[in-house]
């Protein structure tokens, strides 16, 4: 058997690692200027914590703010817990890394979006371009430059 390198996990996991700092950076010093969060997650993964309530109205996913009022947050190695107002009801939560699949933030056009084996086993849909799921990680290049050829013969002796 060949070994491979995973570089969907080893992305993942740094993904993961920037939201976990952005993370702690609001914790310590607040959101700064306009900055929030729209944060979509699984809530049947196992290690969630929500109020049945929620579990019940969102059996499957769920998006989160993170903007105006929120407190309490707590951020660990494998997730982050935070209390959110919910219609005037104050809810904590408890959110792993794992069962994150969107962490966007409108405010600077940012956004990471989580594949996983289901979601490569579907059938492909047209995304809707203004939901904020579909802002992808990778920067757009601001100018449009031709491709450089290089040969690797020049480098060889």
């Amino acid at each position: 058997m060949t070994r491979t390198i995973d570089y969907g996990n080893l992305m993942h996991r740094a993904m993961r690692g920037l939201i976990q700092e952005v993370l702690n950076d609001v914790r310590a010093n607040g959101l700064p200027g306009q900055h929030h969060f729209f944060i979509t997650f699984d809530t049947m993964h196992p290690d969630v914590e929500i109020a049945d309530w929620l579990s019940d109205r969102y059996p499957d996913e769920m998006t989160v703010v993170m903007q105006h009022w929120f407190d309490g947050l707590e951020v660990t190695d494998e997730g982050f817990s935070v209390t959110l107002n919910f219609g005037e009801n104050p809810e904590p939560l408890y959110i792993p890394y794992d069962s994150i699949k969107t962490f966007v933030d409108p405010s600077v056009e940012f956004g990471l979006r989580f594949e996983t084996q289901e979601d490569e086993d579907e059938e492909d849909e047209p995304e809707d371009s203004s939901d904020p799921a579909s802002i992808e990680a990778v920067p757009e290049p601001t100018e449009q430059k031709d491709a450089e050829i290089v040969s690797l013969d020049s480098f060889r002796k």
